[in-house]
């Protein structure tokens, strides 16, 4: 699953590969048994880098039995002989534009953050610099007006190179707060959110630009990053392939930009993001609150239709198939029955990837369960990303708007504007999908972090009701199965109304206790910006003030 590909993030749809779908995802992997992914007790040493496992068949003959007869059954469901499969990535190509180029220069090792006992710098930043430039709003007619910024974090030691594109609040941005935006994937560009959902502009068909009033950064500045490296814009010969690497980029990112702007880093900060953002979001939060001198002033987070807590939200698959959603069912009783059969199992087994968070464990979780509880879905050629309807287009997740966006920012006075190095852009790299999994990392419970993050911020969860990758069924169960100081208090809340403010017409359902906020959005797949943009910027922008 979780192919979450996309515009938002179209989770990764692990699809075993299922011609009618066509998101077949290939399969590999750059580290070895019991990579340590750094949140949790499980210590395990991690491969030095770029030592890859050539042969996995090779590698699984020093584990037990038992584990070697449970990958023998999982490699069945692949789409290829595991020992017949490349696991190395390939770096993007690029060309590194000259110094000059650049309006600002952000060294991290002069970025000192203000503490209790006055400045001192912080040792995690040391390795990172901030190129950036000020787009023409008028070159490429990208929210004309707006004031932009775009540029590359980079990690000259490891050879990383994150991308970033900043549109200021059309508003106030002196006072309005400042979001980060991620899709998900893992590998999906953030541009893709940007074209297709909240941005200020989307892509039309013959490749123009089309206005969006309904933008995210109509009283918000917002930052669209590609990350991990290697997606978008982004590049690097060092893949990252679990979160947790991940997060340290991404903190030194907003270190970094806030050091260069420190008008923005007054104003309240969040993140957002949608689908494999449902890992992210809490590591990269409980990263941030990690550093008690920090210049990044958040204030909440917002997860929508996330992929966060597996054990909880695999179990959802089949009444969101079987008609217990609000849609009519989309499989027949016997194969509902099936997905009901094949859930303990699949359930055993990510207790397991949650017990250890071995590779070993948590690979054959993902496999097993993806094919088993959605695989009869997907065979019946329905959108996973929007149960309403068939898949338009499986070349492009289904959504031939991605290919517009694609070609666009492919565009050479595309690239010059906002300063792109790599040859080319693509919304979403496969491999970095492959490295995750093979990392362990789509079944790891970072779902544990946020009963930590709610003691110290506000956190949304929200779901368009048509998606089935990552439906809001399980992403309300997980909720309520949180364990957490106001979990009692918040399962007793039943789910009331959520009306527009100006109209009064309910467009969801929201529930709300403490620091947690459920929030249904009727008529809205996967990406819930872009197929209900009034509700979504209604929600949004009452979320930031404090008046959802």
């Amino acid at each position: 699953m979780k192919y979450a590909l996309a515009a938002a993030a179209l989770l990764p749809a692990l699809t075993f590969a299922h011609p009618n779908v066509g998101n077949q995802i290939p399969l590999g992997a750059d580290v070895l048994p019991g990579g340590h992914h750094g949140h949790n007790t499980n210590h395990h040493q991690k491969s030095p880098l770029g030592e890859v496992v050539d042969n996995i068949a090779e590698a699984l003959s020093g584990l037990p039995q038992t584990t070697r007869d449970l990958w023998a059954e999982v490699e069945n469901m692949l789409p290829h002989k595991l020992d017949q499969m490349s696991i190395k990535s390939l770096p993007k190509k690029h060309v590194k534009r000259p110094d000059s180029h650049w309006d600002f220069h952000v060294d991290g090792e002069r970025v000192s953050i203000l503490g209790a006992e006055g400045e001192k710098e912080d040792e995690d930043l040391k390795k990172y610099k901030l190129r950036g430039k000020k787009v023409d709003p008028s070159k490429l007619g990208v929210d004309p007006g707006v004031k932009q910024y775009s540029g590359y974090l980079d990690d000259e030691e490891g050879d990383k190179h994150l991308f970033y594109w900043f549109f200021e609040s059309r508003s106030n941005p002196k006072e309005d707060p400042v979001v980060l935006w991620l899709n998900g994937g893992p590998g999906c560009s953030s541009l893709t959110g940007l074209f297709m959902e909240l941005g200020p502009s989307s892509i039309t068909k013959n490749g123009q630009l089309k206005f969006n009033p309904s933008s995210w950064n109509n009283n918000a500045s917002v930052i669209f990053l590609d990350q991990p490296v290697n997606v978008g814009y982004s590049y690097s010969n060092s893949p990252v392939s679990n979160t947790v690497a991940a997060g340290k980029d991404v903190y030194a990112l907003l270190s970094l930009f806030f050091k260069q702007f420190p008008e923005y880093a007054k104003q309240d900060f969040h993140i957002a993001g949608e689908s494999y953002a449902g890992h992210y979001i809490p590591v990269f939060a409980h990263e941030i609150l990690s550093h008690k001198n920090r210049n990044i002033n958040l204030k909440t987070i917002l997860i929508g239709n996330g992929l966060t807590d597996g054990l909880t939200q695999y179990e959802y698959y089949e009444p969101m198939a079987c008609g217990k959603g609000g849609y009519p069912a989309v499989l027949d009783e016997s194969q509902c029955q099936g997905m009901k059969n094949a859930y303990p199992r699949c359930a055993s087994m990510i207790s397991n990837c949650y017990d250890s968070e071995s590779v070993w464990s948590c690979v054959p979780a993902s496999i097993y369960c993806n094919n088993v509880m959605m695989g009869p879905y997907q065979r019946t050629g329905t959108n996973v990303y929007d149960i309403r309807g068939p898949c338009k287009d499986s070349s492009n997740l289904c959504y031939p708007d991605i290919a517009w966006i694609s070609d666009f920012l492919n565009r050479q006075d595309v690239i010059d504007a906002v300063g792109a190095e790599v040859g080319k852009y693509d919304s979403c790299n496969f491999e970095i999908n492959r490295n995750f999994l093979f990392a362990g990392d789509w079944m790891k419970p970072y779902h544990r972090l946020v009963p930590d993050l709610l003691k110290e911020i506000p956190v949304l969860i929200y779901a368009g009701d048509a998606d089935f990758i990552c439906n809001w069924l399980g992403n309300h169960a997980w909720t309520e199965a949180l364990e957490w100081d106001g979990k009692k208090e918040y399962n007793k809340v039943e789910l009331k109304d959520f009306k527009m403010e100006g109209t009064g017409k309910s467009v969801g359902q929201i529930k709300s206790s403490g620091h947690l906020t459920f929030l249904r959005i009727y008529q809205a797949g996967h990406m819930t910006p872009m197929d209900q943009p009034e509700s979504s910027l209604e929600f949004f922008n009452r979320w930031l003030r404090k008046r959802l």
